[in-house]
């Protein structure tokens, strides 16, 4: 007979509890970042809502699941759980120090831990990206750093407040090197009243239900994700090894060139098994992100979910929350150190996310390749725009936003219009920036004709114009300045992200996606179009009176609708309609000059520039 593998029984608890317990964590952290919503005081915190909150037992494992978060496992290494005490706030952003859970400086990170009867029973968390450490530029992204040191001040896990009382040396080092000092103070006091917060409120849970009780709701929560991954997605990949691999653009110190995150995926019965290897080494710029510690724990729960889009409908898809239940499921394997993915201390990493924000679209496109397309094409892609200098009455400022973009068209429909990749986070509101700041907001909007062709449209970028009323400087970290974000089944790329200062001005100057200081004059304006997703599905393919829907919306031009789509729009206002004669003779007259053979995935013009001419790359065929 053949031997049979058993798994652990699943612990016996009451479903009503188990309901009561699992409300009762995902409620606290909600609530921990509407504290920090509400008392915290910089823009990238307060209004664009860059943080996140956690929840993790004494095993470190994260129980809550509606977003990701940092990991305790670098508190818990420093400081064993027996020595900690109620009270107690620990602090870190250290990236190397972080075990894979911090990706650049400006993101710090606040531990709290939860007491019963004495000891550590579970942590509240929270990080987040805060105006500036200190570093070499403004902001602390400086895009042609070439160590960690030129980005900011480093501080490992250290306890930040002692039995209720902060640690006032340490606070004044940080502040002390912060441009903003007032901000980060606020910020952080913000931060650690939050966790504490968090943390009296799963005191009392555990008062309510005993330990023992509430360790085996925990035991539960995560082994449904487990089971409910396993039955529901990794059961609709089959069995086999896909490859698949894009591509950052630039790193702020060489000349653009392909950057590679190769990722080779192997599905067996149980897990799915990600290999890194064909990663390119790492950059001389501040592309890199440290993904290769704690067994890429951090890089499992980030890339996870991802899987969630073989959910059967986007209804269920929205229900399947990530937390440390889906770590069982994925195995890692990692290049050796010095890859874009283990960087070597102390290689910069201020902008990884052209590395973990691609890495999603790889894996997308990997599972896309498993799945015959039932996948979305790619997503938009993070990026930090900002200008900074002195106002009217020479007080420094520092604005930054992290505008969204179009996701990918889906099998079923289109991509959304500017999403924001990092959940919950949002455009800042113009009333609040025109009377912070001196500059005018004249135009936002979505940008026209930036989604991807498709059966499914891409969604569309935005279009922000600032007229600048003081002189000042501009700063943008971003990629997809050259690389579009690729369509999928003869779906097209998206239109990339450009900058333009002065447009059709004597000075009209175009940005690259990494800018440290680029002068502004007063009355210049900054146009600002951010990436739109990629096209899912033929165009030629796609409803005639979609196409004249989208052209009566503003969302794609006449001429758009002419060259993606072959539909010869005529008329005009509510009068738009499709000729249906002669859309029907152009779409023929397009399809038949394709080539027979054609890519899986489209990259859109800008590959051929990297590429050596190459217009799809060797892996891009299905």
């Amino acid at each position: 007979m053949t031997a049979q593998t058993t798994q652990p029984p699943v612990p016996s608890v009451d479903p009503v509890v188990l309901e009561i317990v699992e409300g009762t964590l995902a409620s606290v952290e909600r609530e921990v970042e509407t504290a920090i919503a509400r008392t915290s005081r910089s823009p990238m915190i307060r209004d664009a809502h860059d943080f996140r909150a956690g929840i993790h037992d004494r095993a470190l494992r994260k129980l809550t699941g509606r977003s990701y978060s940092a990991l305790v496992h670098p508190v818990a290494r420093d400081f064993p759980l027996e020595t900690m005490r109620p009270g107690d706030v620990f602090f870190h952003n250290d990236v190397y120090e972080s075990e894979g859970g911090i990706g650049h400086l400006p993101d710090l990170c606040v531990t709290v831990p939860v007491f019963h009867e004495g000891e550590v029973v579970a942590f509240v968390q929270a990080f987040g990206h805060h105006d500036d450490i200190g570093g070499c530029c403004p902001g602390s992204m400086p895009s042609g750093a070439t160590s960690v040191y030129e980005e900011g001040l480093m501080v490992p896990p250290i306890k930040l407040w002692d039995q209720g009382v902060p640690n006032a040396a340490a606070l004044r080092i940080m502040t002390r090197n912060s441009r903003m000092p007032d901000s980060l103070a606020a910020d952080l006091d913000a931060e650690c009243s939050a966790c504490l917060m968090g943390s009296r409120r799963l005191t009392e849970l555990f008062a309510r239900y005993g330990r023992t009780t509430v360790e085996a709701c925990f035991d539960a929560l995560l082994d449904k994700t487990t089971r409910t991954y396993r039955r529901e997605i990794l059961a609709k990949i089959p069995d086999g090894e896909y490859v698949w691999e894009d591509y950052a653009e630039h790193d702020g110190v060489d000349e653009p060139r392909l950057h590679t995150q190769r990722i080779t995926l192997t599905k067996t019965p149980e897990k799915i098994i990600i290999d890194f290897t064909g990663t390119s080494p790492q950059a001389k710029g501040p592309i890199n992100h440290c993904g290769d510690y704690a067994d890429g724990n951090f890089l499992k729960k980030w890339l996870a979910p991802i899987l969630r889009n073989l959910a059967d409908t986007p209804e269920r898809m929205a229900e399947l929350d990530v937390n440390e239940g889906v770590v069982p499921l994925i195995e890692m394997k990692f290049p050796e150190k010095g890859t874009l993915l283990t960087p070597v201390f102390p290689a910069p990493t201020n902008a990884r996310t052209f590395v973990i924000l691609r890495l999603l679209g790889v894996l997308a496109g990997v599972l896309a390749k498993a799945v015959d397309g039932r996948m979305p094409a790619d997503q938009e892609t993070i990026r930090y725009t900002g200008v900074y200098g002195q106002d009217a009455q020479g007080h420094a400022y520092l604005m930054r936003e992290v505008l969204g973009g179009g996701s990918g068209g889906r099998y079923y429909a289109d991509g959304e219009d500017t999403i924001h990749v990092v959940p919950d986070s949002r455009n800042l509101p113009t009333e609040f920036t025109e009377a912070r700041f001196p500059f005018r907001v004249e135009r936002l909007g979505l940008a026209v004709d930036s989604g991807g062709p498709g059966e499914f449209r891409g969604g569309l970028g935005y279009e922000k114009h600032i007229r600048m009323l003081q002189d000042a400087s501009f700063m943008s970290i971003a990629d997809r300045s050259i690389l579009s974000c690729w369509g999928v089944k003869d779906g097209r790329a998206g239109r990339p992200f450009e900058v333009v200062i002065d447009p059709g001005g004597p000075h009209e100057r175009v940005m690259e996606g990494l800018v440290d200081d680029e002068p502004v004059r007063a009355g210049e304006v900054i146009r600002i179009r951010t990436t739109g997703g990629g096209g899912w599905g033929d165009p030629l393919d796609r409803r005639t009176e979609s196409v004249v829907r989208d052209v009566r919306w503003g969302k794609v031009s006449a001429q758009g609708a002419y060259e993606d789509y072959g539909v010869v729009v005529v008329g005009d206002g509510d009068d738009l309609r499709a000729d249906e004669d002669a859309t029907a003779a152009l779409r023929a007259g397009l399809r038949a000059q394709r080539p027979q053979v054609r890519p899986f995935f489209d990259r859109g013009p800008g590959f051929a520039s990297l590429s050596g001419g190459r217009p799809y790359a060797d892996v891009d065929f299905r």
